[in-house]
């Protein structure tokens, strides 16, 4: 509201910088869905947070018995949207396009000795009182430290490459680690890891818990900030997480850091 897109005078560009505001969050959308089905959306995402091998016909099921009478049809189209899918062992029924290769998992049974060891980034739901935002992050492995994190209402490659620059920016790790999502095995991004210079490593299809650390932290954001706030736009959305990141990383005691702050060990034990 403090923005006035017509000034004579001051830019957008410096209004927003004036203001310490991202320019990005003039043109965030909240992406656009039914009352109802942002309800279920809701209920959907807190129900795989806390069970993620939650499959179509069991969150159809535990809906209905919670009083929502869906059906699985429906709920498959939420969950699309949501880009969730339960967690168990499946055949690989489908290979990747042309131009989306795919890379060997390298952290099996590997010990983490410093920072920018190993990085990994993945890519969450996030509900709002009136729509949804999608939230990438970048994670390092040894310290826990949130490197990046970007939102968007697309879940898209640029939203994923934003996240990237911004991390690049502060360092880079020996491997990088994610999923087989489109995003993460499209040739922008894994061209982009390559001329870092950095090694690529993705997860076995049905095998979550490859990145179990960023799960970690969809479960620790969701449950300490996002279900609290019950953000309405997506500028509050985004200075939300702002502040919770900022506390994630410096302030926020972890029981595996020796209940320590994962910035007083990611600039403790390396150098960004």
């Amino acid at each position: 509201m403090l923005i006035e897109r017509s000034h004579t005078e001051f830019s957008l560009r410096r209004q927003c910088e004036l203001l310490g505001l991202p320019r990005s969050g003039l043109y965030y959308v909240p992406a656009k869905e039914a009352a109802e089905n942002l309800r279920l959306m809701r209920l959907i995402d807190e129900q795989y947070t806390r069970a993620p091998f939650y499959g179509s016909r069991r969150m159809t099921a535990w809906l209905c018995r919670g009083g929502y009478p869906v059906n699985r049809k429906r709920v498959q189209r939420l969950m699309r949207t949501m880009g969730l899918e339960a967690i168990y062992p499946r055949p690989r029924l489908s290979q990747g396009g042309a131009d989306h290769r795919v890379y060997p998992y390298l952290l099996r049974g590997m010990m983490l000795h410093r920072p920018n060891q190993v990085w990994s980034a993945d890519i969450t739901y996030v509900p709002m009182r009136q729509g949804f935002m999608y939230l990438v992050a970048i994670l390092d492995w040894y310290s826990r430290y949130v490197v990046s994190w970007h939102l968007s209402n697309t879940m898209d490659v640029a939203l994923c490459l934003t996240a990237l620059e911004e991390a690049l920016t502060h360092g880079r790790p020996d491997i990088f680690n994610t999923d087989q999502g489109a995003q993460f095995t499209s040739l922008a991004f894994t061209t982009r890891l390559e001329i870092a210079q950095v090694t690529i490593s993705m997860d076995g299809r049905g095998r979550v818990f490859d990145n179990i650390f960023v799960e970690r932290l969809w479960r620790t954001v969701k449950y300490e900030d996002i279900y609290l706030k019950d953000y309405h736009t997506v500028l509050a959305l985004e200075g939300g997480l702002g502040q919770y990141f900022g506390f994630y990383n410096h302030q926020r005691l972890h029981e595996a850091l020796d209940y320590c702050t994962p910035a007083e060990v990611h600039f403790r034990d390396g150098r960004l």
